[in-house]
């Protein structure tokens, strides 16, 4: 329950920033996007960790993939809110789909040989 509440209220953060609302919720909702969306995505790709070490190196992707983000957008200088947060989401997703694939393919390989 607590994994969905969070995905809502990262969810309404992206689509506060992306939509470009005028919101007092804006700022801290985006914020809690920008952390959660690549910390599932890393922690995710980290299925042998007890969940402790998994939720520390989890939150050090977070804040590495957001800087690596923000440095590269700024070094091109094309930065945006929208375009981070787009940048992110984007990076997240890919994360998360190769964590998946990874996992999925090391099943059918095992069935396989079995």
């Amino acid at each position: 329950m607590a994994a969905g509440a969070a995905a809502a209220i990262a969810g309404t953060g992206a689509v506060l920033a992306l939509a470009d609302i005028g919101s007092p919720l804006r700022a801290p909702l985006t914020l809690f996007f920008l952390i959660v969306a690549p910390a599932c995505a890393v922690g995710a790709a980290l299925r042998g960790l007890d969940p402790l070490s998994r939720s520390v190196v989890a939150a050090g992707g977070a804040v590495a993939v957001d800087l690596l983000i923000a440095q590269t957008m700024l070094a091109l200088h094309v930065w945006t809110v929208r375009g981070g947060v787009a940048a992110v989401a984007a990076v997240s997703l890919l994360l998360f789909l190769l964590a998946h694939a990874r996992r999925h393919r090391g099943r059918t390989e095992r069935s396989r040989t079995s």
